[in-house]
């Protein structure tokens, strides 16, 4: 396998309606854009090449997103994995409710690497005992139709780091050591996805 870019995509943004803790304490855009630079950082101090998806703080229609993906898998020299950082919610987010943990997206079409990528975070979020309540498919990644992943021409995750409508998950996203979990999660779940396709 070549060398690898890790292209980085920021859960919306700070126009986004809702997007948010019921108290309106924590924020979707505030807290993925943080995760996204530090999950950039650590990848890039390992020797990855880092491209961020969406650096503007405002929302990018999932058109224009794809649309930068694949311009970034035509220029790129090696192969390109794509990781879309976003907080999940049970409800609108007008009240606090008990779903509870972290969980993986493909898309209906999804190659196996993009199953092979969710699964080793998945397994990265069980071993930091982020799994949550709720009952995870036996291959570790849940199926919804999303854009992001599915319109992309690159193995493709959106990750759905706890929920921000659970008290529990709202204290745990806003830690210094929730945070560094999670972020080491997609580090560590990415690392071990290209060093298993090296090898």
């Amino acid at each position: 396998m070549k060398d690898t870019t890790v292209i980085l995509d920021n859960g919306h943004g700070c126009d986004t309606p809702g997007k948010r803790s019921p108290d309106g304490r924590h924020l979707e855009w505030q807290w993925c854009r943080r995760a996204v630079r530090a999950i950039g950082d650590a990848l890039g101090s390992r020797g990855v090449t880092v491209e961020v998806l969406v650096p503007e703080s405002r929302d990018v229609p999932l058109r224009e997103r794809t649309e930068r993906v694949r311009k970034i898998v035509g220029r790129s020299a090696g192969d390109c994995i794509l990781v879309s950082v976003h907080n999940n919610a049970a409800g609108d987010g007008s009240e606090w409710l008990g779903a509870r943990g972290w969980s993986a997206f493909v898309a209906p079409n999804a190659s196996a690497r993009s199953r092979m990528l969710a699964r080793m975070m998945y397994d990265e979020a069980c071993r930091a005992g982020m799994k949550g309540n709720r009952a995870t498919p036996p291959d570790g990644c849940w199926v919804a139709s999303l854009a992001i992943c599915r319109d992309t021409p690159c193995p493709a995750v959106l990750t759905e780091n706890l929920f921000q409508d659970n008290r529990d998950d709202v204290a745990v996203l806003g830690s210094v050591g929730g945070f560094e979990a999670l972020v080491d999660i997609h580090v560590n779940g990415i690392l071990n996805f290209i060093n298993a396709a090296r090898s």
